[in-house]
């Protein structure tokens, strides 16, 4: 059972609600009616707080960006369907607050626009790119390549090498290989990502062992998080050191997701935690946020912070082994965050799985999104 701590004391408003907490996140409030002006509200002061400190814009800026991006995802929704087999991907742009879709048969172009987005015409679409992207999924990677997707933007693969390894012989195999498969461009990149799981230190974690990770999103029965936290069977005990239960299925490499029963006294609750840096936050469902959309993370390293969404269905290639289907976003981790929640508004996106860089510097993280897991366990996400 969870025990209160001066770091996340508990509110008296809060315990109102009978709620305990699950491995670090605070209970949720009461449900019921809200005040007109509060429905509208996209998102806490906390939330629009952190936007401002991490995306340089005001707080009507950040209202208004969340604003549209909502919008966008509906329309994303409606204009895939329009599209059908024609798809070719899509993207969120903050500057016009305008989505895109791409769309490979002009005989659907009215369609797509009748739904709202902008349209713009390319050669393959999202279904071509993808068997180009399997094809290269199936070669082995060197240490050299550090991930490869199929990017819509430019309608074409891009894979992604590190620049000191780019003239490795290893590296010009592979990548002659990737050729092979379909349209290519090559990017070089200097860091090399890494899973973020760390050692035994202080913080809100859950522990395996001596490794320490992050919560990702409870569901009903128990919570996801990284595959390379644990391995099935394995047990998990929380910050307090008491024990959870266990990781009823994991999978990493080639994926990077599990999730852990939860029993012992232990609660789910539908929240992520948000450090006081912003007020804890409901989850509400999982709709996906588009290319381009503001996303969250939260974990128990580094704690809350903010980015935007740059690529998906990328496939990193870890010292561990390759890992498919993953998100790809601007916002920085660090050891100890895997596993943990990110967020756009109050939807579920996906579980921290690693990246490079750091939270002083600046980097990029990747995550597996939260539909997959859900999808593959026969889950259901604990929402409010």
């Amino acid at each position: 059972m969870r025990r209160t701590r001066t770091p996340h004391a508990l509110l008296s408003a809060l315990l109102l609600s009978g709620a305990l907490v699950t491995a670090g996140l605070l209970p949720s409030t009461a449900a019921g009616a809200q005040p007109k002006a509060e429905q509208k509200a996209p998102a806490s002061d906390g939330v629009l707080a952190a936007m401002q400190r991490d995306f340089g814009i005001s707080k009507q800026q950040a209202e208004s960006r969340l604003a549209a991006e909502k919008r966008a995802t509906a329309i994303e929704k409606k204009a895939r369907r329009a599209a059908g087999a024609a798809y070719a991907g899509s993207w969120f742009t903050p500057k016009n607050r305008q989505l895109t879709v791409a769309v490979a048969d002009r005989k659907k172009a009215a369609a797509v626009r009748a739904t709202g987005a902008a349209v713009e015409l390319v050669d393959r679409s999202a279904g071509q790119l993808d068997a180009v992207k399997k094809r290269i999924d199936r070669l082995d990677a060197p240490t050299g390549v550090t991930s490869w997707r199929a990017d819509w933007k430019t309608n074409r693969i891009v894979v992604e090498v590190r620049t000191d390894l780019q003239s490795d012989n290893d590296v010009k195999k592979f990548l002659a290989r990737a050729r092979k498969a379909g349209p290519l461009t090559v990017r070089t990149t200097d860091p090399t990502p890494a899973t973020l799981a760390a050692g035994t230190v202080g913080g809100d974690p859950y522990y395996t062992g001596n490794v320490r990770c992050s919560i990702g999103f409870s569901v009903h029965g128990g919570f996801v998080t990284a595959g390379h936290c644990g391995g099935a069977g394995q047990s998990v005990s929380g910050w307090d050191r008491t024990r959870i239960g266990n990781f009823q299925g994991s999978s990493f490499p080639g994926n990077d997701y599990a999730w852990v029963d939860v029993g012992n006294g232990w609660w789910t609750v539908p929240v992520v935690l948000g450090w006081g840096t912003v007020s804890d936050q409901l989850v509400r469902g999982s709709a996906e946020a588009p290319v381009g959309a503001s996303i969250c993370r939260s974990g128990s390293t580094t704690h809350w912070h903010c980015g935007t969404v740059l690529a998906k269905n990328e496939t990193v290639n870890y010292s561990q082994g390759a890992v498919h289907q993953m998100t790809k976003t601007s916002v920085c981790a660090e050891g100890g965050d895997s596993g943990g929640s990110f967020i756009s508004g109050d939807q579920a996106q996906g579980v921290t799985s690693g990246g490079w860089g750091n939270c002083s510097s600046g980097g990029e993280t990747w995550y597996q999104p939260i539909n997959e897991i859900l999808n593959r366990y026969g889950l259901t996400l604990h929402t409010a």
